[in-house]
């Protein structure tokens, strides 16, 4: 996945350098609340599941989860990408931001960002999404970017259903 850069925002490979900024990302309440436990506790840890999951796929697959950081300071402010996930049909988009910077349109920017790329650049004909059915705030952000409910789907670890939602390119 290359960089992709809006007007505050640039979303860029993870590495291991972030590992710090993970650690802290993953234990977030909301994160733990909306996406569950990776059981993350230590840098080592966030070290291998950002060589497991983002670098792999993005090595597997050429998408993956960036991070997205503001332009101006450089400060790491969430995470943003695509992931192709086994009980999928096609590639799906995710986003998590740290809460401080929650509420300021950065979400927003950085899917948007990453939908284009998408549908442009990859050829994805359609993007899906899951979120919780208590996660309002995804839900609001995924039909703003023009994503659609289509249905709900059990969980592959069968604790949860999950709402999904689609989008397909936009027409010129």
């Amino acid at each position: 996945m290359r960089t992709l850069l809006t007007e505050r925002l640039r979303i860029r490979r993870m590495d291991v350098s972030d590992a710090g900024f993970m650690l802290a990302l993953l234990n977030q309440p909301s994160w733990l609340q909306f996406i569950g436990d990776r059981g993350v506790r230590t840098l080592d840890d966030a070290r291998n599941y950002i060589l497991q999951g983002p670098v792999a796929m993005v090595e597997r697959l050429g998408y993956g989860f960036g991070v997205v950081e503001a332009i101006a300071s450089g400060e790491p402010l969430g995470i943003c990408g695509l992931a192709k996930r086994d009980y999928l049909d096609e590639a799906d988009i995710g986003f998590a931001f740290m809460p401080q910077h929650c509420g300021q349109g950065y979400a927003h920017e950085a899917a948007s960002a990453v939908l284009a790329f998408a549908h442009a650049e990859l050829g994805m004909a359609r993007v899906l999404a899951t979120t919780r059915t208590t996660n309002s705030q995804s839900q609001k952000l995924l039909e703003k970017l023009g994503l659609r409910f289509e249905r709900m789907i059990a969980h592959p670890d069968g604790d949860r259903e999950l709402m999904l939602y689609a989008s397909t390119p936009h027409r010129r």
